[in-house]
């Protein structure tokens, strides 16, 4: 299958919006959803679209920063690959993908977080060699 991942620059943020609305129960209100989408991008963010013979059919984010513990850090964000394209070996070349690009910017470690009901993604993740570190902890103010 052939795919290929390209950057999703701001101007063309729209493109996110609604694979990020898929990703959330209950969904934010879109003009909430759409200023933190665009405030991300001015920090030290980069969005990417994934596509299959150029139709967009999913969506994932990098953040880069340095860590105490970790050195050189991305964290992958809000992956989202349309369900009628999970589990044919998109999350695979995805993740082939992500590790030559971080490598290439200096990243020394891959990091990302996944919810607790999602069992597929916990093996998943297992069998691409990450591990379980720790919980993610989140308070709304």
């Amino acid at each position: 299958m052939q795919v290929s991942f390209n950057k999703i620059l701001k101007k063309d943020f729209e493109l996110v919006l609604p694979y990020l609305e898929k990703l959330h129960k209950p969904v934010p209100e879109k003009e909430i959803l759409k200023e933190r989408l665009l405030e991300m991008f001015d920090q030290n963010y980069e969005c990417f679209g994934i596509y299959k013979a150029d139709k967009l059919v999913g969506v994932f984010g990098l953040w880069f920063m340095t860590r105490h513990y970790a050195g050189r850090s991305c964290e992958v964000d809000h992956i989202f690959i349309e369900e009628e394209l999970q589990g044919t070996g998109i999350g695979r070349k995805l993740f082939e993908f992500i590790e030559a690009y971080i490598t290439s910017k200096g990243c020394e470690t891959l990091e990302l977080n996944s919810y607790v009901e999602n069992f597929r993604s916990h093996k998943f993740y297992m069998n691409l060699g990450f591990v379980i570190r720790g919980y993610h902890f989140l308070k709304k103010l």
